[in-house]
């Protein structure tokens, strides 16, 4: 008699050699890094929403852009060949999107498939993801894949909420009270006044796009922001590709903002005093009023203590100068149902509040983790070569720059997975984990000043006080040492060799 199985026996589950979560801009260069680099590898991408972009995708609100040149936010595997340095939203999604069709990354995309828990076995040398999958019609169920590396690649924003501070008197005001990052499609400014609460780079980019329209546009901010106009299209650049072959062309400019950027950004921190009186020329020049300057654009921080903001063809300022948009700088007392009052007493006339009021950090897109049936505690953690973790075997983040464009350190974090990846293959590991040497010194991931780093970095991992522990918002630095250093040293490997050089359960 032929025994057939039990019914109620579950069939394994789906294993993957690798696993990355998270299909934006980051998503999408590790995917394309994994297929040149590691081909026999086995990999899927899960992404949560039901389309690839990540921040470029969720992000709708007005004149949405990037605040980096496109030549280094651009992958350097595919040049960027628009028009625009400081691109349009809309234009920086669709060159992610062509990047993942044109590489055949798309194909690994799994929509629709958040990732909510992630344990790992030392023993299996995997982890195991508990992943909550919604169809098309809005059906839920959870699966559970396994894979032996994972790769987070969702940025560190929280994308179902933002700081939105409940602001006194908030339900007492008539209009609509609107956050950027959950703009209404159909939502009509024309002809109204708005008030936008904030200076940060949302405020400077949704301000000068919305005063084209709207009747006025007053910025509301309690401190000012250092401000820096960029020019919209990159003479230089233009000239180079005409005179050069494309790649050339792009490999050359993207040399040169590279050394601009990491030049400005010592500049700053080296001559706080000098850089504050270079920028507060620059700005006088632009605004043309000494007093507004003094009081609106002159911050009592030092440049780059928080994030520079920059603005095309110095927009925000040409608005102020045309009387479409002023800037206050105060603090709020109440919404009352006219507007907004502040604590001088004035009175902000509003039909319309956008609260651009800045972002939630979020670290690892809030997935809980175990290691071997014992909770991991993020913070608890450094950062090795600023993508992997003490204490989580096989386990990578992604996270970029503060000084420079996110993808300048993107790129290389999945080139170092990668390196790992064929170093674990050649010595035969099943997994590695970073382990110091001794005892670090810590401090905070993000090291701004900003306070939207400041209400969340303390759930971040750490940073130690030298390398490679230590996240340098250096590329230059990053770029020759991060793919040109032994791994031995730091990364000790965990648990059994797999058999004939396989990885448990994956691929040869």
């Amino acid at each position: 008699m032929t025994r057939t199985p039990s019914a109620s026996r579950e069939a394994a589950p789906e294993h993957l050699d690798v696993v990355i979560v998270g299909a934006g801009l980051s998503g999408i260069g590790a995917g394309y890094r994994l297929r040149s680099e590691c081909p026999e590898r086995s990999y899927a991408i899960l992404e949560a929403r039901d389309a690839i972009g990540g921040t470029w995708d969720l992000f709708r609100y007005p004149g949405v852009r990037s605040d980096s040149d496109m030549f280094t936010l651009g992958y350097p595997f595919r040049p960027w060949r628009g028009k625009q340095s400081l691109a349009d939203g809309g234009a920086v999604l669709d060159y992610v999107r062509d990047t993942a069709a044109e590489s055949g990354v798309d194909r690994h995309v799994r929509f629709r498939t958040r990732l909510l828990r992630a344990d790992w076995s030392t023993p299996q040398a995997r982890w195991s993801l508990t992943v909550r999958r919604t169809d098309a019609d809005g059906t839920t169920r959870t699966q559970t894949l396994t894979c032996n590396f994972l790769y987070s690649c969702t940025g560190y924003y929280d994308y179902d909420r933002g700081h939105d501070p409940d602001f006194p008197g908030r339900a007492s005001f008539t209009g609509p009270v609107v956050h950027p990052q959950f703009w209404p499609a159909d939502l009509d400014y024309r002809g109204k006044r708005v008030v936008v609460i904030g200076s940060g780079a949302t405020a400077v980019t949704v301000v000068p796009s919305m005063a084209r329209d709207a009747a006025h546009v007053t910025m509301l901010q309690r401190t000012p922001t250092w401000i820096v106009s960029r020019p919209q299209q990159d003479r230089t650049a233009e000239a180079l590709h005409a005179l050069l072959p494309g790649r050339v062309a792009h490999r050359a400019v993207r040399a040169r903002n590279i050394l601009y950027g990491t030049a400005f950004y010592q500049y700053c921190r080296r001559r706080p005093e000098s850089a504050r009186r270079l920028l507060t020329r620059a700005t006088l020049r632009a605004v043309g009023d000494p007093r507004a300057v003094e009081e609106n654009f002159t911050p009592p921080y030092a440049p780059w203590d928080q994030r520079l903001c920059a603005v095309p063809e110095a927009d925000l300022f040409k608005a102020l100068r045309t009387g479409a948009v002023d800037v206050v700088t105060d603090h709020i007392e109440t919404f009352v149902p006219e507007g907004i009052r502040l604590k001088s007493g004035r009175t902000l006339p509003a039909d319309l509040v956008v609260t651009a009021t800045g972002l939630r950090l979020l670290p690892l897109g809030g997935v809980a983790f175990t290691v071997d049936g014992r909770f991991l505690d993020l913070s608890g953690q450094f950062v090795w070569r600023g993508a992997m973790l003490t204490g989580a075997p096989n386990l990578a983040f992604c996270i970029g720059y503060t000084n420079a464009s996110w993808t300048l350190r993107a790129d290389l974090s999945s080139r170092l997975v990668c390196k790992v990846l064929n170093h674990m293959r050649r010595r035969g590991y099943a997994a590695v984990v970073p382990e110091p040497a001794g005892r670090l010194g810590t401090r905070p991931l993000i090291d701004l000043a900003s306070g939207y780093v400041k209400r969340s970095v303390t759930a971040f991992p750490q940073q130690g006080d030298r390398a490679p522990w230590k996240v340098r918002q250096n590329y230059i630095l990053d770029a020759l040492t991060t793919l040109h250093s032994g791994l031995d040293r730091t990364l000790r490997p965990v648990g059994t060799p797999p058999a004939a050089g396989r990885w448990p359960g994956g691929a040869a």
